[in-house]
Protein backbone atom coordinates (compact mmCIF):
# COMPACT_ATOMS: atom_id res chain seq x y z
CA UNK A 1 0.00 0.00 0.00
CA UNK A 2 1.42 3.37 -1.06
CA UNK A 3 1.89 5.74 1.85
CA UNK A 4 0.96 9.42 1.80
CA UNK A 5 3.86 11.73 2.56
CA UNK A 6 3.20 14.62 4.91
CA UNK A 7 3.94 17.85 3.13
CA UNK A 8 4.47 21.36 4.45
CA UNK A 9 4.27 24.17 1.93
CA UNK A 10 7.02 26.73 2.51
CA UNK A 11 8.20 29.83 0.65
CA UNK A 12 11.58 28.16 0.16
CA UNK A 13 10.07 25.12 -1.57
CA UNK A 14 7.76 27.32 -3.65
CA UNK A 15 10.76 29.27 -4.93
CA UNK A 16 12.64 26.03 -5.63
CA UNK A 17 9.66 24.71 -7.58
CA UNK A 18 9.38 27.89 -9.63
CA UNK A 19 13.09 27.68 -10.48
CA UNK A 20 12.69 24.01 -11.42
CA UNK A 21 9.78 24.88 -13.73
CA UNK A 22 11.80 27.66 -15.35
CA UNK A 23 14.81 25.35 -15.83
CA UNK A 24 12.57 22.40 -16.91
CA UNK A 25 13.99 20.17 -14.14
CA UNK A 26 11.18 17.65 -14.52
CA UNK A 27 12.80 14.91 -12.45
CA UNK A 28 13.08 17.22 -9.42
CA UNK A 29 9.44 18.28 -9.76
CA UNK A 30 8.11 14.71 -10.01
CA UNK A 31 10.33 13.36 -7.23
CA UNK A 32 9.55 16.20 -4.81
CA UNK A 33 5.80 15.70 -5.29
CA UNK A 34 5.82 11.92 -5.25
CA UNK A 35 3.56 10.55 -2.50
CA UNK A 36 2.23 14.01 -1.58
CA UNK A 37 -1.53 14.23 -1.01
CA UNK A 38 -3.49 15.73 -3.89
CA UNK A 39 -5.01 18.40 -1.62
CA UNK A 40 -1.50 19.58 -0.64
CA UNK A 41 -0.41 19.73 -4.27
CA UNK A 42 -3.56 21.70 -5.09
CA UNK A 43 -2.73 24.21 -2.33
CA UNK A 44 0.74 24.51 -3.85
CA UNK A 45 -0.58 25.05 -7.39
CA UNK A 46 -2.94 27.76 -6.11
CA UNK A 47 0.19 29.78 -5.32
CA UNK A 48 1.59 29.41 -8.85
CA UNK A 49 0.50 31.31 -11.92
CA UNK A 50 -1.66 29.55 -14.46
CA UNK A 51 1.15 28.52 -16.82
CA UNK A 52 3.28 27.15 -13.95
CA UNK A 53 0.34 25.17 -12.57
CA UNK A 54 -0.37 23.69 -16.00
CA UNK A 55 3.27 22.72 -16.41
CA UNK A 56 3.25 20.75 -13.14
CA UNK A 57 -0.09 19.10 -13.87
CA UNK A 58 1.08 17.84 -17.26
CA UNK A 59 4.11 16.17 -15.68
CA UNK A 60 1.99 14.09 -13.31
CA UNK A 61 0.03 10.91 -13.89
CA UNK A 62 -3.43 11.66 -15.38
CA UNK A 63 -5.27 10.05 -12.46
CA UNK A 64 -3.28 12.07 -9.91
CA UNK A 65 -3.70 15.26 -11.94
CA UNK A 66 -7.47 14.66 -12.08
CA UNK A 67 -7.62 14.40 -8.29
CA UNK A 68 -5.60 17.62 -8.00
CA UNK A 69 -7.98 19.48 -10.32
CA UNK A 70 -10.89 18.53 -8.05
CA UNK A 71 -9.08 20.04 -5.06
CA UNK A 72 -8.09 23.32 -6.72
CA UNK A 73 -9.59 26.62 -5.62
CA UNK A 74 -12.42 27.56 -8.02
CA UNK A 75 -10.64 30.65 -9.37
CA UNK A 76 -7.42 28.74 -10.05
CA UNK A 77 -9.36 25.81 -11.52
CA UNK A 78 -11.27 28.10 -13.90
CA UNK A 79 -8.06 29.71 -15.18
CA UNK A 80 -6.36 26.33 -15.68
CA UNK A 81 -9.18 24.53 -17.51
CA UNK A 82 -9.74 27.47 -19.86
CA UNK A 83 -6.14 27.03 -21.06
CA UNK A 84 -6.63 23.33 -21.84
CA UNK A 85 -7.73 21.87 -25.13
CA UNK A 86 -11.02 19.95 -24.98
CA UNK A 87 -9.21 16.63 -25.52
CA UNK A 88 -6.76 17.30 -22.68
CA UNK A 89 -9.49 18.22 -20.18
CA UNK A 90 -11.52 15.21 -21.32
CA UNK A 91 -8.59 12.91 -20.50
CA UNK A 92 -8.63 14.17 -16.90
CA UNK A 93 -12.43 14.01 -16.63
CA UNK A 94 -12.31 10.38 -17.74
CA UNK A 95 -10.48 9.71 -14.44
CA UNK A 96 -13.06 11.46 -12.22
CA UNK A 97 -16.33 10.47 -10.61
CA UNK A 98 -19.27 11.87 -12.55
CA UNK A 99 -20.27 14.39 -9.85
CA UNK A 100 -16.77 15.92 -9.75
CA UNK A 101 -16.68 15.99 -13.55
CA UNK A 102 -19.97 17.92 -13.68
CA UNK A 103 -18.69 20.46 -11.13
CA UNK A 104 -15.80 21.23 -13.47
CA UNK A 105 -17.89 21.25 -16.65
CA UNK A 106 -20.31 23.72 -15.08
CA UNK A 107 -17.47 26.27 -15.11
CA UNK A 108 -17.40 26.17 -18.92
CA UNK A 109 -19.74 27.61 -21.52
CA UNK A 110 -22.29 25.27 -23.11
CA UNK A 111 -20.25 25.05 -26.33
CA UNK A 112 -16.99 24.26 -24.52
CA UNK A 113 -18.78 21.72 -22.33
CA UNK A 114 -20.11 19.89 -25.38
CA UNK A 115 -16.64 19.81 -26.95
CA UNK A 116 -15.16 18.20 -23.82
CA UNK A 117 -17.95 15.62 -23.52
CA UNK A 118 -17.52 14.64 -27.18
CA UNK A 119 -13.84 13.88 -26.46
CA UNK A 120 -14.52 11.54 -23.53
CA UNK A 121 -13.29 7.99 -24.09
CA UNK A 122 -15.74 6.32 -21.69
CA UNK A 123 -19.20 6.46 -23.24
CA UNK A 124 -20.81 5.37 -19.98
CA UNK A 125 -19.13 8.30 -18.24
CA UNK A 126 -20.40 10.77 -20.84
CA UNK A 127 -23.94 9.36 -20.44
CA UNK A 128 -23.70 9.80 -16.65
CA UNK A 129 -22.46 13.38 -17.06
CA UNK A 130 -25.22 14.32 -19.50
CA UNK A 131 -27.76 12.92 -17.06
CA UNK A 132 -26.35 14.91 -14.12
CA UNK A 133 -26.19 18.16 -16.09
CA UNK A 134 -30.00 18.15 -16.17
CA UNK A 135 -30.19 18.79 -12.44
CA UNK A 136 -29.85 22.09 -10.61
CA UNK A 137 -26.40 22.51 -9.06
CA UNK A 138 -27.88 23.12 -5.60
CA UNK A 139 -30.11 20.01 -5.62
CA UNK A 140 -29.47 16.42 -4.56
CA UNK A 141 -29.30 15.51 -8.26
CA UNK A 142 -26.58 18.10 -8.77
CA UNK A 143 -24.57 16.66 -5.87
CA UNK A 144 -24.93 12.96 -6.58
CA UNK A 145 -22.55 10.64 -8.41
CA UNK A 146 -23.73 7.96 -10.81
CA UNK A 147 -21.00 5.57 -9.64
CA UNK A 148 -22.40 3.24 -6.98
CA UNK A 149 -22.87 -0.48 -6.39
CA UNK A 150 -26.29 -2.11 -6.58
CA UNK A 151 -27.56 -5.68 -6.40
CA UNK A 152 -30.80 -7.23 -7.57
CA UNK A 153 -32.86 -8.77 -4.79
CA UNK A 154 -33.16 -12.02 -6.81
CA UNK A 155 -29.42 -12.60 -7.03
CA UNK A 156 -27.63 -15.05 -4.79
CA UNK A 157 -24.42 -14.22 -2.93
CA UNK A 158 -22.10 -15.59 -5.66
CA UNK A 159 -23.79 -13.50 -8.35
CA UNK A 160 -23.66 -10.44 -6.11
CA UNK A 161 -19.95 -10.80 -5.35
CA UNK A 162 -19.17 -11.14 -9.08
CA UNK A 163 -21.21 -8.02 -9.78
CA UNK A 164 -19.54 -6.11 -6.94
CA UNK A 165 -16.14 -6.93 -8.42
CA UNK A 166 -17.29 -5.65 -11.81
CA UNK A 167 -18.92 -2.48 -10.55
CA UNK A 168 -16.24 -1.68 -7.96
CA UNK A 169 -13.71 -0.94 -10.72
CA UNK A 170 -15.46 2.39 -11.22
CA UNK A 171 -16.36 3.13 -7.60
CA UNK A 172 -13.60 4.64 -5.47
CA UNK A 173 -15.29 4.20 -2.07
CA UNK A 174 -17.84 1.52 -1.17
CA UNK A 175 -20.12 2.57 1.68
CA UNK A 176 -23.24 0.51 0.95
CA UNK A 177 -24.61 -1.95 -1.59
CA UNK A 178 -28.07 -0.85 -2.61
CA UNK A 179 -30.73 -3.43 -3.35
CA UNK A 180 -33.17 -2.94 -6.23
CA UNK A 181 -35.90 -4.93 -7.96
CA UNK A 182 -36.12 -5.72 -11.68
CA UNK A 183 -37.45 -2.21 -12.41
CA UNK A 184 -34.61 -0.50 -10.48
CA UNK A 185 -36.84 0.56 -7.57
CA UNK A 186 -34.79 1.07 -4.40
CA UNK A 187 -35.68 -1.55 -1.79
CA UNK A 188 -32.94 -1.24 0.82
CA UNK A 189 -29.29 -2.02 1.35
CA UNK A 190 -27.06 -4.92 2.33
CA UNK A 191 -23.72 -4.77 4.09
CA UNK A 192 -20.55 -6.41 2.81
CA UNK A 193 -20.31 -8.26 6.12
CA UNK A 194 -23.65 -9.99 5.56
CA UNK A 195 -22.70 -10.95 2.02
CA UNK A 196 -19.36 -12.42 3.12
CA UNK A 197 -20.88 -14.38 6.01
CA UNK A 198 -23.86 -15.71 4.06
CA UNK A 199 -23.90 -19.06 2.27
CA UNK A 200 -23.17 -18.87 -1.46
CA UNK A 201 -26.72 -19.81 -2.49
CA UNK A 202 -28.38 -17.28 -0.13
CA UNK A 203 -30.67 -14.82 -1.90
CA UNK A 204 -30.12 -11.09 -1.37
CA UNK A 205 -33.86 -10.82 -0.70
CA UNK A 206 -33.31 -12.84 2.49
CA UNK A 207 -30.50 -10.71 3.97
CA UNK A 208 -31.02 -7.10 2.88
CA UNK A 209 -32.24 -4.39 5.25
CA UNK A 210 -35.36 -2.57 3.99
CA UNK A 211 -34.90 0.33 6.44
CA UNK A 212 -33.03 2.92 4.41
CA UNK A 213 -33.01 6.71 4.33
CA UNK A 214 -33.00 8.18 0.82
CA UNK A 215 -33.51 11.61 -0.76
CA UNK A 216 -35.33 12.81 -3.86
CA UNK A 217 -33.23 14.10 -6.74
CA UNK A 218 -34.99 17.50 -6.64
CA UNK A 219 -34.38 18.09 -2.90
CA UNK A 220 -32.29 21.11 -1.93
CA UNK A 221 -28.67 20.43 -0.97
CA UNK A 222 -29.19 22.06 2.42
CA UNK A 223 -31.95 19.55 3.23
CA UNK A 224 -29.65 16.70 2.19
CA UNK A 225 -26.83 18.08 4.37
CA UNK A 226 -29.16 18.31 7.37
CA UNK A 227 -30.42 14.71 6.85
CA UNK A 228 -26.88 13.32 6.60
CA UNK A 229 -25.75 15.33 9.63
CA UNK A 230 -28.75 14.31 11.72
CA UNK A 231 -28.44 10.58 10.99
CA UNK A 232 -24.61 10.53 10.80
CA UNK A 233 -24.58 8.99 7.30
CA UNK A 234 -21.49 8.37 5.19
CA UNK A 235 -23.55 8.14 2.00
CA UNK A 236 -27.17 8.42 0.98
CA UNK A 237 -28.99 7.05 -2.10
CA UNK A 238 -30.85 9.40 -4.44
CA UNK A 239 -34.12 8.34 -6.08
CA UNK A 240 -36.40 9.91 -8.67
CA UNK A 241 -40.12 10.56 -8.32
CA UNK A 242 -40.84 6.87 -9.04
CA UNK A 243 -38.43 5.70 -6.32
CA UNK A 244 -35.92 4.42 -8.87
CA UNK A 245 -32.28 4.54 -7.77
CA UNK A 246 -30.44 7.20 -9.80
CA UNK A 247 -27.32 8.00 -7.77
CA UNK A 248 -25.67 8.44 -4.39
CA UNK A 249 -24.24 11.33 -2.39
CA UNK A 250 -21.16 10.78 -0.24
CA UNK A 251 -20.05 12.57 2.91
CA UNK A 252 -17.19 14.45 1.20
CA UNK A 253 -19.69 16.22 -1.06
CA UNK A 254 -21.82 17.18 1.93
CA UNK A 255 -18.79 18.55 3.80
CA UNK A 256 -18.21 20.86 0.82
CA UNK A 257 -21.84 22.03 1.02
CA UNK A 258 -21.60 22.70 4.78
CA UNK A 259 -18.33 24.60 4.25
CA UNK A 260 -19.90 26.75 1.51
CA UNK A 261 -22.94 27.47 3.67
CA UNK A 262 -20.74 28.52 6.60
CA UNK A 263 -18.67 30.84 4.39
CA UNK A 264 -21.82 32.42 2.91
CA UNK A 265 -23.32 33.01 6.35
CA UNK A 266 -20.10 34.45 7.78
CA UNK A 267 -19.72 36.80 4.82
CA UNK A 268 -23.38 37.83 5.04
CA UNK A 269 -23.09 38.47 8.80
CA UNK A 270 -20.04 40.67 8.25
CA UNK A 271 -21.67 42.63 5.44
CA UNK A 272 -19.93 41.12 2.40
CA UNK A 273 -22.48 40.88 -0.38
CA UNK A 274 -20.94 38.22 -2.62
CA UNK A 275 -18.62 35.22 -2.52
CA UNK A 276 -15.07 36.57 -2.34
CA UNK A 277 -11.70 35.34 -1.12
CA UNK A 278 -8.58 37.17 0.04
CA UNK A 279 -6.80 36.17 -3.18
CA UNK A 280 -9.40 37.94 -5.36
CA UNK A 281 -8.67 41.25 -7.08
CA UNK A 282 -8.81 44.53 -5.16
CA UNK A 283 -11.75 45.69 -7.28
CA UNK A 284 -13.80 42.54 -6.64
CA UNK A 285 -13.20 42.57 -2.88
CA UNK A 286 -14.04 46.28 -2.69
CA UNK A 287 -17.20 45.74 -4.73
CA UNK A 288 -18.33 43.01 -2.32
CA UNK A 289 -17.64 45.06 0.82
CA UNK A 290 -18.83 48.51 -0.28
CA UNK A 291 -22.66 48.05 -0.23
CA UNK A 292 -22.95 47.42 3.50
CA UNK A 293 -20.16 49.86 4.31
CA UNK A 294 -22.23 52.50 2.52
CA UNK A 295 -25.23 51.44 4.61
CA UNK A 296 -23.13 52.00 7.72
CA UNK A 297 -21.95 55.41 6.51
CA UNK A 298 -25.50 56.48 5.64
CA UNK A 299 -26.63 55.25 9.05
CA UNK A 300 -23.87 57.29 10.69
CA UNK A 301 -24.92 60.39 8.78
CA UNK A 302 -28.53 59.85 9.83
CA UNK A 303 -27.32 59.42 13.42
CA UNK A 304 -25.57 62.78 13.15
CA UNK A 305 -28.85 64.32 12.03
CA UNK A 306 -30.61 62.83 15.08
CA UNK A 307 -27.99 64.42 17.35
CA UNK A 308 -28.39 67.73 15.50
CA UNK A 309 -32.15 67.54 16.03
CA UNK A 310 -31.64 67.36 19.79
CA UNK A 311 -28.81 69.91 19.76
CA UNK A 312 -30.64 72.42 21.96
CA UNK A 313 -31.29 69.87 24.70
CA UNK A 314 -27.75 68.51 24.41
CA UNK A 315 -26.32 72.04 24.89
CA UNK A 316 -28.25 72.32 28.17
CA UNK A 317 -26.99 68.96 29.46
CA UNK A 318 -23.58 68.33 27.90
CA UNK A 319 -23.04 65.22 30.03
CA UNK A 320 -25.56 63.41 27.78
CA UNK A 321 -22.93 63.34 25.01
CA UNK A 322 -20.63 61.20 27.18
CA UNK A 323 -23.11 58.31 27.15
CA UNK A 324 -23.92 58.25 23.43
CA UNK A 325 -21.25 55.56 22.67
CA UNK A 326 -22.54 53.44 25.59
CA UNK A 327 -26.14 53.45 24.32
CA UNK A 328 -25.17 52.84 20.68
CA UNK A 329 -22.72 50.01 21.47
CA UNK A 330 -25.12 48.24 23.83
CA UNK A 331 -27.95 48.38 21.30
CA UNK A 332 -25.70 46.95 18.59
CA UNK A 333 -24.39 44.16 20.83
CA UNK A 334 -27.87 43.13 22.01
CA UNK A 335 -29.19 43.15 18.43
CA UNK A 336 -26.35 41.00 17.12
CA UNK A 337 -26.69 38.52 20.02
CA UNK A 338 -30.44 38.16 19.45
CA UNK A 339 -30.22 37.83 15.67
CA UNK A 340 -27.31 35.36 15.84
CA UNK A 341 -29.31 32.99 18.05
CA UNK A 342 -32.32 33.19 15.74
CA UNK A 343 -30.16 32.63 12.63
CA UNK A 344 -28.54 29.63 14.32
CA UNK A 345 -31.93 28.09 15.13
CA UNK A 346 -33.15 28.69 11.57
CA UNK A 347 -30.04 26.98 10.18
CA UNK A 348 -30.73 23.77 12.17
CA UNK A 349 -34.48 23.44 11.97
CA UNK A 350 -36.34 20.78 13.95
CA UNK A 351 -39.98 19.79 14.26
CA UNK A 352 -39.59 20.57 17.97
CA UNK A 353 -38.46 24.15 17.36
CA UNK A 354 -40.45 27.03 18.83
CA UNK A 355 -42.90 28.86 16.59
CA UNK A 356 -41.99 32.43 15.54
CA UNK A 357 -44.40 33.73 18.21
CA UNK A 358 -42.78 31.57 20.90
CA UNK A 359 -39.34 32.79 19.81
CA UNK A 360 -40.54 36.38 20.04
CA UNK A 361 -42.00 35.93 23.56
CA UNK A 362 -38.87 34.14 24.75
CA UNK A 363 -36.66 36.87 23.29
CA UNK A 364 -38.79 39.56 24.91
CA UNK A 365 -38.53 37.94 28.35
CA UNK A 366 -34.75 37.59 27.99
CA UNK A 367 -34.49 41.24 26.92
CA UNK A 368 -36.72 42.31 29.83
CA UNK A 369 -34.42 40.60 32.33
CA UNK A 370 -31.23 41.88 30.66
CA UNK A 371 -32.66 45.38 30.34
CA UNK A 372 -33.60 45.54 34.04
CA UNK A 373 -30.14 44.36 35.10
CA UNK A 374 -28.23 46.68 32.72
CA UNK A 375 -30.51 49.66 33.36
CA UNK A 376 -30.18 49.30 37.13
CA UNK A 377 -26.43 48.83 36.91
CA UNK A 378 -26.00 51.95 34.73
CA UNK A 379 -28.25 54.00 37.05
CA UNK A 380 -26.16 53.06 40.09
CA UNK A 381 -22.85 53.75 38.34
CA UNK A 382 -23.99 57.12 36.96
CA UNK A 383 -25.38 58.27 40.33
CA UNK A 384 -22.88 56.94 42.85
CA UNK A 385 -19.62 56.65 40.91
CA UNK A 386 -19.94 59.46 38.34
CA UNK A 387 -21.71 61.64 40.93
CA UNK A 388 -24.64 62.81 38.80
CA UNK A 389 -28.03 63.56 40.34
CA UNK A 390 -30.61 60.78 40.59
CA UNK A 391 -32.76 62.24 37.81
CA UNK A 392 -29.86 62.14 35.36
CA UNK A 393 -28.95 58.58 36.42
CA UNK A 394 -32.58 57.56 35.96
CA UNK A 395 -32.51 58.99 32.43
CA UNK A 396 -29.48 56.96 31.41
CA UNK A 397 -30.75 53.79 33.13
CA UNK A 398 -34.23 54.06 31.59
CA UNK A 399 -32.75 54.75 28.16
CA UNK A 400 -30.54 51.70 28.53
CA UNK A 401 -33.56 49.55 29.49
CA UNK A 402 -35.59 50.72 26.47
CA UNK A 403 -32.70 50.37 24.04
CA UNK A 404 -32.10 46.76 25.15
CA UNK A 405 -35.79 45.93 24.62
CA UNK A 406 -35.96 47.54 21.18
CA UNK A 407 -32.61 46.11 20.00
CA UNK A 408 -33.67 42.64 21.09
CA UNK A 409 -36.97 43.07 19.23
CA UNK A 410 -35.15 44.10 16.05
CA UNK A 411 -32.61 41.30 16.40
CA UNK A 412 -35.31 38.66 16.87
CA UNK A 413 -37.90 39.80 14.35
CA UNK A 414 -35.67 40.89 11.45
CA UNK A 415 -34.13 37.45 10.65
CA UNK A 416 -37.56 35.81 11.03
CA UNK A 417 -39.07 38.25 8.52
CA UNK A 418 -36.15 37.86 6.10
CA UNK A 419 -36.40 34.08 6.33
CA UNK A 420 -40.17 34.29 5.69
CA UNK A 421 -39.51 36.09 2.40
CA UNK A 422 -36.70 33.76 1.30
CA UNK A 423 -33.80 36.13 2.05
CA UNK A 424 -30.69 34.80 3.83
CA UNK A 425 -31.38 35.74 7.49
CA UNK A 426 -27.63 35.87 8.22
CA UNK A 427 -27.49 39.38 6.75
CA UNK A 428 -29.57 40.53 9.75
CA UNK A 429 -26.62 39.85 12.05
CA UNK A 430 -24.28 42.26 10.31
CA UNK A 431 -24.29 45.97 9.56
CA UNK A 432 -28.06 46.00 8.99
CA UNK A 433 -28.89 45.30 12.66
CA UNK A 434 -26.00 47.41 13.97
CA UNK A 435 -26.94 50.46 11.90
CA UNK A 436 -30.67 50.16 12.63
CA UNK A 437 -30.07 49.82 16.36
CA UNK A 438 -27.69 52.78 16.42
CA UNK A 439 -30.39 55.00 14.93
CA UNK A 440 -33.18 53.64 17.13
CA UNK A 441 -30.96 53.80 20.21
CA UNK A 442 -30.03 57.44 19.65
CA UNK A 443 -33.65 58.45 19.02
CA UNK A 444 -34.86 56.64 22.16
CA UNK A 445 -31.98 57.98 24.25
CA UNK A 446 -32.58 61.62 23.40
CA UNK A 447 -36.35 61.22 23.50
CA UNK A 448 -36.23 59.90 27.08
CA UNK A 449 -33.69 62.59 28.08
CA UNK A 450 -35.97 65.33 26.73
CA UNK A 451 -38.93 63.99 28.70
CA UNK A 452 -37.28 63.08 32.01
CA UNK A 453 -34.90 66.05 32.19
CA UNK A 454 -37.44 68.40 30.57
CA UNK A 455 -34.87 69.89 28.24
Amino acid sequence: MESIRLFELSKEYLESLREAIEMAENDFIKQSLEGVNEADIAALLDELNMQEALYVLRLLDAEVAADILIELDEDSLTKVIYEMEASELAAYIDQMDSDDAVDILNLLTVREREDVISNLQEKEKSAHILDLLRYDEDSAGGLMAKEFIKANKNWNVVQTIDEIRRQAEKVEKIYSIYVVDNKQHLLGRVSLKKIILAASDTKIADIYEPELISVQAHQDEEEVAEIMRKYDLESIPVVNSKNKLVGRITVDDILDVIHEQSEEDIQAMTGISSDVEESDSIFRISKARLPWLLVGVIGGLMGARIIDFFEDGLSKELALASFIPLVAATGGNVGIQSSSLVVQSLASKSVFDDTPWQRFVKGFLIALLNGLVLGTFVFLVVKFIYGHEAKFGLTIGLAMFCVVLLASFMGTVTPLVLNRFGVNPAIASGPFITTANDLIGLAVYFGIAMMVLQL
